[in-house]
């Protein structure tokens, strides 16, 4: 932390801090190296950092989208262990072939289960199944369990599958999990048959901590830490100026449903009273990333296609991986008073409607996680979720997709709060074409 030098985080994870952390024995791995480029180019800072690892005997995690064939070999020789973003089985296939174990992910915004299930006859004893980001709407509904009913569901050997989904993710991580051994602790699930896999009861060490659904762990006060000091915003801060001369065009930020990579479109801006503004006409909506540390930043503003909303707009406090406030929206009132909502609450998700109407679910611990019971965030979230798809988007996930709009390492453009970003050249580049870099 922070992924990248090009964004603005709340702190940074030093070598320093690692070999500290790793002292502790509960820290039982590195999460996540985001950095590939920094990776194929042997960075000293990032080496030292995996370096750490291997010293302290902690398996590495990986995140390298769209690595293929020597790129893909080069990672995987740092040491680096998994590999969570494969979004094509021939990317995974590349990967599995040079050591890698490779994550299944299923989550909100990126769904690579039916990309990748494929592979689980022949290389189960190399996947795991994962999330990697699920709203409290769908969480509610299940986690891996979800996984494990949908590849039985496809004709694959139920304890293949069990390997994927309890035994692989142990053994790798060296997780204090008992695996009905001898001597192990008692650490299983009774669920009601080997097909459904609906989960009766969950036993820890012994002692039944979940029934039916419901939790009977003691709840715990915590005291809410959250580093935030925007302050309010206008809509005047996120005018984008016309260029001196000519028609301009824009580079637009594409994204899909249920994947994190993007692509770039040249697009021919919408010109009103000297300034380039939203067109929902065309999807061509404005993308901003608002820093949350430092007060009175003037936001990053880019353009963005895929989002469909035909007014309002959303903003979120989730922003991959440095957490900035990201926001998207058919006009800068709405945008502003999206973001001001988020900005109030010092931390949350927002949905505008071009009526006014407004809904607000708070994120009081680090403007990422709420401090009241799961279901009911997850009946917040659902009515945000919809309202968002009132205002006209398709996406399965809106607020999830947002969030990974900020992430720099996932190809191809993506916001920071810094600016626009070109992840395949790992270099800033202007909103404009033609204008800056």
């Amino acid at each position: 932390m922070p992924a990248t030098p090009f964004e603005t985080a709340g702190a940074e994870i030093t070598a320093a801090d690692i070999a500290r952390l790793f002292e502790n024995p509960k820290i039982g791995y590195l999460a996540e190296v985001m950095n590939w480029p920094g990776v194929l180019n042997r960075d000293p800072g990032i080496m030292e950092k995996i370096a750490l690892a291997h010293a302290a005997g902690r398996p590495v995690d990986g995140h390298a989208p769209g690595l293929r064939g020597p790129d893909a070999a080069q990672y995987a020789s740092a040491g680096i262990a998994t590999d969570h973003e494969c979004f094509t089985a021939d990317e995974a296939r590349d990967k599995l072939a040079v050591g890698m174990h490779i994550l299944i992910r299923e989550g909100s915004a990126a769904r690579n289960f039916d990309a990748l299930i494929e592979l689980l006859p022949e290389h189960f004893p190399h996947l795991m199944f994962c999330s990697d980001d699920k709203h409290p709407d769908t969480l509610v509904l299940g986690h891996i369990d979800q996984l494990v009913r949908r590849a039985l569901a496809l004709g694959n050997n139920v304890f293949d599958v069990l390997q994927v989904a309890c035994v692989n993710p142990v053994q790798h991580y060296r997780l204090p999990v008992g695996l009905l051994r001898v001597g192990d602790p008692a650490d299983f699930i009774v669920v009601d048959n080997l097909t459904d896999f609906r989960v009766q009861q969950t036993y820890l060490d012994g002692q039944l901590v979940a029934e039916n659904g419901q939790s009977q762990l003691p709840a715990a006060p915590i005291a809410a830490a959250n580093n935030f000091h925007a302050q309010p915003v206008q809509a005047a801060d996120f005018r984008v100026p016309t260029p001196a001369a000519g028609a301009p065009t824009l580079r637009v930020i594409e994204c899909f449903d249920g994947q994190l990579v993007t692509a770039r479109l040249d697009l021919p801006a919408r010109v009103e009273q000297g300034e380039i503004v939203a067109d929902p006409a065309r999807d061509v909506l404005k993308l901003a990333v608002v820093n949350r540390y430092q007060a009175h930043v003037p936001p990053a503003v880019a353009f963005i296609k895929g989002f469909g909303l035909a007014g309002g707009a959303l903003a979120s406090s989730v922003g991959h991986d440095s957490h900035n406030i990201t926001a998207v929206g058919c006009d800068d009132a709405s945008l502003a008073r999206a973001v001001n909502l988020v900005i109030g609450a010092r931390g949350g998700l927002a949905a505008v409607g071009p009526g006014g109407e407004a809904l607000l679910l708070p994120l009081p611990v680090a403007g990422l996680m709420s401090d009241q019971p799961g279901a009911d965030v997850a009946a917040a979230y659902a009515a945000l979720d919809a309202f968002a798809k009132q205002l006209g988007s398709p996406l399965g996930a809106p607020f999830m997709t947002l969030s990974f709009m900020a992430l720099l390492v996932i190809p191809s453009l993506k916001l920071s709060d810094k600016g626009l970003f070109d992840g395949e050249a790992f270099r800033f580049v202007d909103a404009v074409v033609g204008e800056g870099v």
